[in-house]
């Protein structure tokens, strides 16, 4: 399930209309980060009065209604539209109090089709009503023990369980609830997955609420809003919001609900950051703007020294828990995607793995959870983990509200502005600036915003050279040392933005296995720029030679000749900084190629097919 978002205004006229275009302008501030159906669900005319449904029960209001849609949110407006018109809905219509909610899809259980999509029903008459993020993992037996007591199912979704029983949900889930028993009143909660609540109040106790999944990336203006935890229900009525925490004993039985206390955090964001401006794409405009974001991260942490001061970086802080991580028996880096290759040279364990295993983990140990969104499912699971065993726990993030900011002890903000598409850019290259060793690297981290400059004049090379890969099958990625990384990165990006298949593969294995595939056809980067692993890897470049390879170097510039002295390869020159940092160069011209092979391949750049920006399912 990938995006949720609900609407409530109370003593604030607004006509049907204005409603539902707010619900859709909620919906398509989450489409950037992958879906595959949407729905919403608003009041329908009071004058229908009430109605008696199967169960013999009365509704007190009329009944909600439905509109769902696969495919684009566009596609939800169309047949909402044509909906209206068949129905003779009165889109004119004055509402004083209104709850309406709404969902983008990512399916998980079940295909793509309007009867998976949300809200989901309880049945006839819309008795209940829930949109919802995250997977119930024991759906399955709350399924059966319903089905046993006559219960119907349309769907195929593990939602579907949600409104018929809401007890006893086992899994990470983030729900809002609509129900005619309770009119022009909403209830959310969440266990895993993030949901934050906007409210707008003026002086004539006027008061609209906005409740929304992730809404980092999709406020359009600065807002004040209450970070919701786990275990905490909201309930949203008469324009005010009560939340209440629910804890379980040890026998598992739910107690009484406590009620909560929370002032409003004020988010910002600058309307700018979620615009493509003069690009044609978010990931292109992501690209792009590394030089501006490398140095947003690295903006007061680094003391250039001279005239008596010591060079040095400002730790924030990590300043007050030194002490803890130097005793560390071990440092572990985890994190998922992107953020795993970003770590990859701390020799992390991989998050969605770490709970499989149940890995080892003690007080002594010092656990750096790595996650541009802050809320990746497993990072999280991963964290409580860690935090359960004692250890030290930092967070490397690019939101500051989010789950993981919250729960670590302490952290590091990137300040790489907000990721906008799917595919993460700006963010990797600012995850590896912040994790990499002090001392050999600090001049260089000076300049590295213009090295990264430099890089990005490539851009028109790398689109030639995606014009000549576009109708390939394939593609091989050998790196080395740091750069293992580096080809990781790379083939994750072209397999998620230009469906082409890529394998990242350590450059030692080449004669393990790889090797069988080299022919004239196959295209193969190999990355060779200078460090420890140069005299390894250009023996590599003679061997996939000697097979014929169709090669593709990258090297230091100036080094072309050394690298292919008979001109047989094609080659990237990048300028050269200290060999930790390379990775950070060397990225650079690989997602411009993944971006241009995309867009010549006819795929959508910024949705890229079955992926979200921000993986909240497990």
């Amino acid at each position: 399930m990938c995006g949720i978002f609900a609407y409530l205004n109370f003593n604030a006229t607004h006509e049907r209309r204005h409603i539902v275009e707010l619900l859709f302008n909620g919906l398509r501030r989450l489409e950037h980060r992958g879906y595959d159906c949407a729905g919403i669900s608003i009041d329908a005319d009071p004058c229908r009065g009430p109605l008696r449904v199967s169960s013999g029960a009365v509704l007190p209001s009329p009944p909600p209604l439905v509109f769902r849609q696969e495919g684009k949110i566009e596609n939800l407006v169309s047949s909402f539209y044509h909906e209206a018109v068949v129905a003779e809905l009165d889109l004119e219509l004055s509402f004083t109090s209104h709850a309406g909610i709404a969902h983008t899809r990512w399916a998980t259980h079940g295909e793509p089709s309007p009867i998976n999509s949300h809200p989901q029903t309880s049945g006839e008459g819309n008795e209940f009503l829930v949109v919802h993020n995250g997977i119930v993992t024991n759906y399955m037996d709350l399924k059966e023990t319903l089905l046993k007591y006559g219960f119907h199912f349309e769907s195929d979704t593990d939602t579907e369980v949600i409104p018929k029983l809401a007890l006893q949900l086992e899994g990470a889930y983030a729900l809002i609830f609509k129900s005619p028993y309770y009119p022009n009143e909403l209830v959310a909660c969440k266990r895993g997955s993030p949901l934050l609540l906007g409210v707008k109040e003026t002086g004539d106790m006027r008061t609209d609420i906005n409740v929304e999944m992730m809404p980092t990336r999709s406020w359009k203006h600065t807002r004040k809003v209450l970070v919701i935890e786990d275990n905490e229900v909201v309930h949203m009525k008469d324009g005010a919001v009560h939340v209440f925490k629910f804890d379980s004993d040890k026998s598992r039985q739910l107690l009484r609900p406590a009620s909560v206390q929370r002032g409003l955090s004020t988010l910002e964001m600058e309307v700018e950051q979620i615009r493509k401006g003069n690009f044609e794409h978010f990931m292109q405009k992501k690209i792009q703007e590394q030089p501006d974001s490398l140095t947003m991260t690295m903006s007061d942490r680094l003391i250039r020294g001279g005239e008596q001061k010591a060079k040095g970086i400002l730790l924030g802080r990590l300043k007050d828990h030194l002490k803890t991580i130097r005793r560390s028996r071990r440092i572990l880096f985890i994190g998922c995607g992107t953020s795993y290759n970003a770590a990859l040279a701390a020799r992390p364990v991989i998050a969605s793995d770490l709970l499989d295993r149940q890995g080892p983990i003690y007080r002594e140990d010092t656990a750096i959870f790595v996650s541009q969104s802050g809320e990746t499912a497993d990072t999280l699971q991963a964290l409580e983990y860690a935090k359960s065993n004692g250890a030290l726990c930092v967070a490397i993030t690019n939101t500051v509200c989010s789950a993981i900011a919250r729960g670590t002890h302490c952290g590091i903000h990137l300040n790489a502005g907000c990721e906008i598409g799917v595919a993460s850019t700006k963010a990797y290259t600012s995850q590896n600036a912040v994790i990499q060793r002090r001392n050999a690297i600090m001049d260089d981290l000076y300049d590295l915003p213009s090295k990264v400059r430099d890089v990005l004049k490539l851009d028109k090379d790398m689109k030639e050279l995606a014009a000549l890969l576009m109708d390939e099958q394939s593609l091989l990625v050998f790196g080395r040392g740091y750069n293992y990384a580096t080809a990781l990165e790379c083939a994750l990006k072209v397999k998620e933005v230009s469906l082409m298949h890529a394998e990242g593969i350590v450059a030692g294995e080449m004669k393990h296995g790889p090797l069988a595939l080299v022919d004239e056809t196959l295209p193969i980067i190999v990355i060779a720029t200078r460090d420890a692993s140069l005299n390894k890897q250009q023996s590599v470049i003679q061997q996939l030679k000697t097979r014929k390879g169709r090669l593709i170097d990258m090297c230091t510039e100036g080094d072309a000749e050394f690298m292919c002295p008979d001109r047989t390869c094609r080659i990237i020159e990048v300028p050269k900084v200290q060999d930790c940092l390379q990775p950070i160069i060397n990225i650079v011209p690989l997602q411009l190629l993944a971006y241009h092979l995309t867009v010549f391949r006819g795929f959508n750049v910024d949705q890229p097919r079955n992926l979200a920006k921000s993986v909240t399912t497990q």
